[in-house]
């Protein structure tokens, strides 16, 4: 019996542009600016008005399939070692989430560990996420926020800042070959 959140039901949205987004920040924290950069903020809020309602919605699909594809990787790498995604991830991940109240809050939290835990667990984070409604606002920076900690812990177990990026960049190249 399938799921209603199976990843097959789930739209893959602009992967493309979450993953632009991510990589720009992983950037950004790689070169020492954890900082709000305004001029950065007002691009991807232009970038972000240039795409309509329904391009937002896009690349909110987008960051939830790199959600899925992150951990669906973390898992392949964890199981090779005899370890569990979830134990490995999600404490670590909340505990994260807990040091960045001003773009994260509190309450958001159970949300985003939620979304990884689906993930982990081969289910879409968008459908599981829609059972509960739309997304709100407080949802937004919190969800960029959770792809960039899996981007950035990918990175950080493989030694290499471009690994995450370079994971979706070839899925993305071998899927258009396919």
């Amino acid at each position: 019996m399938s799921s209603p959140c199976d990843p097959q039901r789930a739209p893959a949205g602009d992967v493309s542009a979450a993953l632009m987004m991510i990589d720009s920040r992983l950037k950004a924290v790689y070169d020492g600016k954890t900082g709000t950069d305004p001029d950065q903020q007002a691009l991807v809020e232009q970038f972000a008005a240039s795409l309509g309602p329904e391009g937002v919605d896009d690349v909110l699909d987008g960051t939830c399939t790199l959600i899925y594809m992150f951990m669906q990787w973390l898992r392949m790498a964890y199981e090779d070692h005899d370890e569990d995604v979830i134990e490995c991830v999600v404490p670590n991940f909340v505990a994260s989430m807990r040091m960045m109240p001003r773009s994260v809050p509190p309450e958001v939290i159970p949300t985003m560990a939620g979304l990884l835990i689906a993930a982990g667990t081969g289910l879409s984070p968008n459908l599981w996420r829609q059972q509960y409604g739309d997304w709100t606002e407080e949802e937004l920076t919190p969800l960029e926020a959770t792809a960039l900690l899996l981007a950035e812990h990918i990175n950080r177990l493989t030694d290499d800042h471009d690994f995450a990026t370079r994971l979706i960049t070839k899925a993305l190249s071998d899927s258009d070959d396919g």
